[in-house]
């Protein structure tokens, strides 16, 4: 019986995340959420606050190989990340295709960018972890949040919602249930 589970309910239908019908090759930016496998806090720390009230981020050993992606995959596909945040949990950016091809491929798309991300990053965080002895499991959780950006004031809320989301930090249902 397709689509039911074995007790005879029908499974939960796995609601689409991209816009249908949409050329996620074509120019133009997205704003995207990756996050840890089991919203793991694998990426950073969160410390308290200065005066000013902004909270500093401690990368971990998975965050600073996170951060040091972005230019290997910016190199590789020939895309552009704006503003970003790493997370304990989770990493927020912006990424700007341009709809040319990187050397000899073609036009990469969004799904191109953010699996190589994912794929480069899970790599060298097994890396490090055979290096040092340490075990690694899957870093990341399957699939990714996007959200194409349309016009000049989604972009700047976007940008102040990744430059904000460290304020944000301790009221986040995650970071109570992880952190306390």
């Amino acid at each position: 019986m397709a689509g039911a589970c074995c007790k005879g309910m029908p499974m939960e239908q796995r609601k689409q995340p991209r816009l249908e019908h949409y050329d996620y090759t074509a120019p133009g930016m997205y704003f995207v959420t990756i996050c840890t496998e089991n919203r793991r806090n694998l990426l950073s720390k969160v410390c308290r606050g200065d005066p000013c009230g902004r909270p500093p981020v401690v990368l971990l050993p998975l965050g600073e190989i996170a951060e040091q992606v972005f230019e290997k995959v910016e190199r590789l596909y020939g895309v552009e990340f704006d503003c970003r945040v790493i997370m304990p949990n989770h990493i927020h950016f912006i990424v700007s295709l341009s709809g040319e091809r990187a050397t000899a491929r073609v036009a990469p798309t969004l799904g191109n960018v953010v699996g190589a991300y994912k794929s480069i990053a899970a790599n060298e965080w097994r890396k490090y972890c055979q290096e040092n002895n340490i075990s690694a499991g899957t870093p990341w959780q399957r699939n990714y949040y996007e959200h194409v950006i349309r016009n000049e004031q989604d972009l700047f809320e976007v940008r102040n919602y990744i430059q904000n989301n460290l304020l944000q930090w301790q009221l986040d249902e995650l970071y109570s249930r992880q952190e306390k």
